[in-house]
């Protein structure tokens, strides 16, 4: 295996992991932070939303840990889903919302930087570009 392909590998595990994490929390210790994140003008039930979007992280971060020979397909769809929910993440910086310590207009327009980096990250653990 190329050291490319190790990192490709690495990235694919971390995500999978962080994920995996991720989705857990919104259904559980961390479920009021990621309320407190779904944009006021989404037509959706907030709670409904946290839920779904937790068993989706569940979804993917098992996606990437568990089927490696399949990552093209999960981490696109991951770097879909973070693709997905970028417009609250705008909406959290546009209204000043507060959770998960961004409680300064700076630190939640980092995190909107820091958004397009996951996406990439999503596509490199896909194996995307090859080398």
């Amino acid at each position: 295996m190329s050291s490319h392909e190790k990192s490709q590998n690495l990235t694919r595990l971390a995500l999978g992991a962080f994920m995996t994490y991720a989705g857990v929390s919104h259904l559980t210790t961390n479920r009021k932070e990621f309320r407190a994140q779904v944009p006021d003008w989404f037509p959706a039930n907030t709670d409904l939303v946290v839920l779904g979007s937790g068993v989706a992280e569940i979804a993917l971060g098992a996606g990437l840990l568990t089927l490696p020979k399949h990552r093209k397909v999960t981490g696109t769809a991951l770097a879909a889903f973070y693709t997905a929910i970028f417009p609250g993440n705008i909406a959290q910086y546009a209204e000043r919302t507060d959770g998960f310590g961004l409680n300064t207009d700076g630190k939640r327009l980092a995190r909107l930087f820091g958004q397009p980096l996951l996406i990439g990250a999503a596509l490199w653990a896909a194996g995307i570009p090859k080398r």
